[in-house]
């Protein structure tokens, strides 16, 4: 007599939400920041904060330790020194805690949604490395951008855009047609 041989039953992902229900979402979340926490929404400056800290701390480390960390490059800049010339931790932030549960909201969503997959989407005449470089290009832009404009899409848009900062509606507009002006040179990436 031969065992029945079994087949993996391969599961379908959960379809993506409705754009309009995520948006309607997303301005919940905003709103209960604002009345919970007194501040809307952020990613930048939580990198911010994270990667001054970590020059920080590896100055320090590489200067003598613990005793070196007032000499550090972050202490004696301008920019760096608000996050880390205080007596607080510059990690004891809201933004951090935010960003950090992104990330792993996320990672939660992507399991349940059974979407989790390592990966390089990409278009078919694009080659996975030149995509990498983009992404690191545009990550690299979009981080400047986001330190000059004092904050990023997260923060300008959804923050400032809900307060009706002027500057933030500007900041929106430079956004999408910056966007659209690259467009052209770059949807071979995806076509």
């Amino acid at each position: 007599m031969t065992e029945p041989v079994s087949t993996p039953v391969e599961r379908k992902p959960a379809p993506y939400w409705n754009s309009y229900v995520a948006g309607i979402g997303l301005g919940l979340v905003l709103l209960a920041s604002f009345v919970v926490m007194g501040r809307g929404l952020g990613a930048s400056g939580a990198m911010t904060r994270m990667a001054v800290y970590g020059v920080h701390k590896v100055d320090a480390s590489v200067r003598g330790g613990t005793e070196a960390e007032s000499a550090t490059l972050a202490r004696h800049n301008a920019y760096g020194a608000q996050y880390v010339g205080g007596p607080g931790d510059p990690l004891d932030d809201f933004l951090v805690y935010m960003f950090v549960g992104v990330l792993v909201g996320g990672f939660v969503s992507g399991l349940a949604a059974r979407r989790f997959a390592f990966g390089i989407i990409r278009g078919p005449r694009t080659t996975d490395r030149r995509r990498l470089v983009l992404a690191l290009a545009g990550g690299i832009v979009s981080g400047i951008g986001a330190r000059l404009a004092r904050g990023c899409t997260s923060g300008q848009a959804l923050t400032g855009g809900a307060t009706l900062a002027l500057g933030s509606w500007a900041f929106m507009m430079c956004v999408f047609a910056g966007g659209y002006a690259l467009a052209y040179f770059l949807r071979k990436e995806w076509t």
